[in-house]
């Protein structure tokens, strides 16, 4: 088993950045997938990047050249975010998959809660 903690959330105003952090602990996964996911009311959970054991990365369209991922040796999955904009207002989820064949595009678009380790979530809010 694993878990994941994540913390750096916060409000800023359009166009502020923030990090998120999420610490992972517990079994070690040889192959994996780790991303980070958001989700606002009434909407379902999205991913927004993701990162693989080979070293591929994968990000939404609409936060492609804002957003970076990373993960360092000590095991903790960043998410830098810069020229924040209001429709990135919203929870974000850590999770971590060490069940994913490696095709990180594919694993962003269908990772779901029923799979792999979940963190409880840290709220972003974005105004304008």
């Amino acid at each position: 088993a694993a878990q994941l903690v994540e913390s750096g959330g916060g409000s800023v105003q359009t166009g502020g950045s923030l990090t998120l952090s999420c610490r992972v602990s517990g079994d070690e996964f040889k192959n994996y997938c780790m991303g980070w996911f958001r989700q606002v009311p009434g909407q379902e959970r999205e991913g927004v990047a993701a990162l693989s054991s080979d070293g591929s990365t994968e990000y939404r369209d609409s936060v492609k050249g804002r957003f970076t991922i990373s993960l360092n040796n000590e095991k903790t999955i960043y998410l830098q975010m810069n020229n924040l904009k209001p429709d990135d207002t919203g929870a974000y989820y850590c999770t971590a998959d060490p069940r994913c064949s490696g095709d990180v595009r594919t694993w962003l678009l269908l990772h779901r809660i029923q799979h792999g380790y979940w963190g409880q979530g840290t709220q972003v809010n974005v105004s304008a």
